[in-house]
């Protein structure tokens, strides 16, 4: 999958509070993976995944090989959303 690296941010800084936590414990990965997957740089005490970034514009293109994260973060971005329109 191919998107823009704001566009990945723009996910990120959508996503709940308490999102990268549930998504790094959905997958059994380190929360810092998550937020590596993200746009961070901390990969000592995280895993970096498996993404690729070219030049372009928006902060370049992001090649995405697993998706797993970003599916859930659109997931749980989907569920606020609802609940905010829906709030029982």
């Amino acid at each position: 999958m191919n998107l823009t690296f704001k566009e990945l941010r723009d996910i990120k800084h959508a996503l709940p509070t308490g999102s990268i936590s549930r998504i790094a414990s959905e997958l059994n990965v380190d929360e810092q993976t998550v937020r590596n997957y993200f746009g961070a740089k901390k990969f000592v005490d995280g895993d970096i995944p498996d993404i690729q970034v070219e030049p372009g514009p928006d902060g370049g293109i992001v090649h995405l090989e697993d998706t797993r994260i970003l599916d859930l973060a659109r997931q749980m971005i989907e569920a606020a959303n609802q609940q905010e329109i829906n709030p029982n």
